[in-house]
């Protein structure tokens, strides 16, 4: 594979998506290559690089069957529950915290 073609941030042609805007239209970029890639200049480190998918070849998202939403929900549940006091905190437990709030600060929560 030669070298990538580069254009400037906001002016790639039709054609060309990101990730995340083939998502946007249902489609994942299916095996393919980079074709491109965007670059944003700045001015104290080095540019930001956003790299390019051919839209054309791009495949439709693969639809989600009821075994992969039942692995989300619980992996979702999962990060709700405390490892300390083992109770659903009704949220996800914060990894800087790793714990619910309650086993953080418990003192704060007595008063």
């Amino acid at each position: 594979m030669g070298a990538l073609p580069v254009f400037r941030w906001r002016l790639a042609p039709d054609g060309y998506a990101t990730r995340r805007q083939l998502r946007a239209r249902g489609l994942r970029p299916g095996g393919q290559d980079v074709a491109a890639q965007l670059e944003r200049p700045r001015r104290r480190r080095g540019p930001l690089v956003a790299y390019l998918y051919r839209v054309e070849e791009a495949k439709p998202v693969r639809p989600m069957t009821p075994a992969k939403w039942a692995a989300l929900a619980k992996a979702n549940t999962a990060r709700r529950i405390c490892p300390e006091c083992g109770r659903d905190a009704g949220y996800v437990i914060p990894t800087s915290l790793g714990m619910c709030t309650t086993c953080a600060y418990p003192d704060e929560s007595a008063a």
